[in-house]
């Protein structure tokens, strides 16, 4: 089912470039697809499963972190959807039913290691989002510790750019962005002690928040191959770019075939395709420990 508007009979509100969400009345339907996005363009190549993936890490994430900070779960689990939603039986193991939050209009980024953007940035000016570093930092270098480096959202596909905290706090007022930095970073810290536990290194993440009845929580996914960078503890080596187990593989290829990053994005051979599952596969089950099966 590539085009779920014209399957799923509900209304539609927003199309990602993965998730697709639902109005429901009171609240909403995300359904995680097998879209990937990248450089902000959609793939038009479907990675069969991803979208299951990033459903079951998102609610494995969200049940070890709800200690740090509520989030918008109602339920991710397909039986017990409501019997006009269980007609769908696509939307097993990959949607939840979630509170009806407003949306912060930022990404929350978190970042212990320096990589992709930021290390573009360092070698420019030796900082990232504003944030002075220490000289003489290499590629994949861990941070002594992580900085919060947050970015505006955009819509319609427009590029997110990274802004300095004075910027956010221009946006959303001092005590918000004080606040978002704090979870945030905790958030990170308490993740990445598990993964590690796991042989993994959280390089980095994004996260999002917003308000549901005046109190701040988590929303959207968290803690994914879309979302995050993930390294093999035994592979890691600074100086270089890392072996990532996350969509750092689809970005690499688009690189080396020269694709200027203009739509339409190009098809993906089956091998890139292949190889962009086993990475997800591999990172839902060494980090939960549990099979996956599509």
């Amino acid at each position: 089912m590539n085009n779920q508007k014209d399957v799923i009979n509900f209304p539609l509100v927003h199309k990602g470039k993965v998730r697709d969400v639902y109005n429901l009345g009171q609240s909403y339907l995300i359904v995680a697809s097998d879209r990937i996005s990248a450089f902000d363009h959609i793939i038009p190549t479907l990675i069969q499963g991803k979208g299951k993936v990033l459903h079951k890490l998102s609610m494995f994430w969200f049940d070890f972190v709800q200690s740090v900070v509520p989030n918008h779960i109602i339920t991710g689990d397909f039986d017990n959807f409501p019997l006009e939603i269980k007609q769908y039986e696509y939307l097993r193991d990959r949607s939840m039913i979630v509170k009806k939050a407003n949306r912060i209009d930022v990404e929350c980024i978190v970042r212990g290691y320096i990589a992709g953007s930021g290390w573009i940035e360092y070698q420019k000016s030796q900082t990232i989002c504003g944030i002075k570093l220490p000289v003489g930092l290499e590629e994949s270098s861990r941070l002594h510790k992580p900085i919060f480096t947050p970015s505006s959202k955009e819509e319609n596909y427009k590029h997110d750019e990274n802004i300095s905290f004075k910027e956010l706090v221009k946006r959303i007022g001092k005590e918000l962005a004080d606040k978002l930095q704090e979870i945030s970073i905790k958030l990170y810290k308490k993740v990445n002690e598990y993964s590690l536990s796991k042989g993994i290194i959280l390089a980095d993440t994004k996260l999002e928040f917003g308000f549901y009845n005046d109190q701040l929580i988590l929303i959207d996914e968290i803690f994914t191959p879309d979302s995050s960078r993930f390294w093999e503890v035994d592979k890691y080596e600074k100086g270089k770019s890392q072996d990532s187990l996350d969509k750092q593989y689809v970005r690499n290829y688009l690189e080396s075939i020269r694709w200027n990053k203009i739509s339409p994005a190009p098809e993906l051979p089956k091998d890139v395709v292949d190889k962009i599952m086993e990475k997800y596969v591999s990172i839902y089950e060494k980090l939960t420990g549990k099979n996956f099966n599509v």
